[in-house]
């Protein structure tokens, strides 16, 4: 007995299906083309936050919950002054200057283990800074606090909740409200 193979129109078709499936696959496999240079950042995690950065929109962000905080708490014309100083406290302090070249320079010729009490010292240092400044905002809201009426420390208090300790570090990539 002869068994004889005679391809069928459709076999044909099948095969030229499953090439045209594989070189398509191969297609959507690349990687897609790398933006322009000087193009904007992707809209993503990343690229969003780094607007959160800006001094002046974070400076806006301050000055827009200030007021919708001061709205709310219906100051009298007498609690103005701790107001004011609570809201001057309550400023984020500014950054440092940045390292000069001689400054860099001379920390290029240290050591490795120079260079590791050196960032110790300078993060010793910060964290003092950091600390200090929070004390300094802690006195200044408890002051202003005590200003207030009951039902002002009421409003003042749901307000914090909202804004304060977990809403603070949203910059930062940690928790914020939730909104729902």
């Amino acid at each position: 007995m002869k068994f004889a193979f005679k391809p069928s129109a459709s076999l044909n078709s099948l095969v030229l299906a499953g090439l045209l499936a594989t070189v398509g696959a191969g297609a959507m496999a690349q990687t897609p083309p790398a933006p322009p240079a000087g193009s904007p950042p992707p809209a993503g995690a990343h690229g969003e936050r780094m607007g959160r950065h800006d001094p002046a929109k974070m400076q806006a962000m301050i000055a827009k919950r200030q007021a919708e905080l001061k709205a709310k708490l219906k100051l009298t014309p007498a609690q103005e002054g701790a107001w004011t100083s609570y809201t001057a406290a309550m400023q984020p302090p500014a950054h440092g200057p940045r390292p000069t070249p001689e400054q860099r320079a001379e920390f290029d010729k240290l050591t490795t283990p120079q260079r590791i009490d050196k960032m110790k010292e300078m993060r010793t240092q910060h964290m003092a800074e950091m600390n200090a400044a929070m004390d300094k905002r802690g006195e200044a809201t408890k002051a202003f606090y005590a200003v207030l009426s009951p039902e002002q420390q009421k409003t003042f208090d749901a307000e914090h909740k909202k804004h304060g300790m977990r809403g603070g570090h949203r910059e930062h990539g940690g928790p914020g409200p939730q909104k729902g």
